[in-house]
C-alpha cells in the first residue's frame, strides 16, 4: 500500500491487530481512543477493517497508524500503545464471555 510522504511527521507505522470478533474490535478502539497522545509531536488514528484474506465484510481487525516527528518519538508512543493494549486485552480475556469461550448459565 503506497502512502505520500507526510512531512511534518515522517516516520510513520500502522499495526493490524485481528481479534477474533467486530465487536471485540470495536470494544478494543473505543477502549483505546479515549486516552490523547501527550506529544503534539505524535498523531494517532485508529479504526476497524475486515480481514483482507476473507470474504467477510465483519470488521475484526484493529488498525492503529502512528505517524511521528522522529523514529524515538513514534518508538516510545507505540511502546505506551502496547502498554495500553495489554491492559485493553487483559481485561477482555479476564471478563468477556466470547473471549472465555464458556457458556453463560454454567457454573
Amino acid at each position: 500500500m503506497a502512502t505520500e510522504m507526510d512531512t511534518d511527521f515522517p516516520c510513520s507505522i500502522t499495526i493490524d491487530l485481528p481479534l477474533p470478533t467486530a465487536r471485540l474490535a470495536s470494544a478494543a478502539l473505543r477502549a483505546l481512543r479515549v486516552d490523547k497522545e501527550l506529544s503534539p509531536l505524535v498523531c494517532r488514528s485508529f479504526t476497524t477493517i475486515p480481514p483482507s484474506t476473507s470474504h467477510s465484510t465483519e470488521e475484526t481487525i484493529l488498525r492503529t497508524e502512528y505517524k511521528a516527528t522522529t523514529n524515538r518519538m513514534l518508538r516510545v508512543a507505540v511502546n505506551g500503545f502496547m502498554e495500553s493494549l495489554s491492559v485493553v486485552l487483559g481485561v477482555m480475556e479476564e471478563l468477556d464471555v466470547e473471549v472465555l469461550g464458556c457458556d453463560v448459565g454454567k457454573g
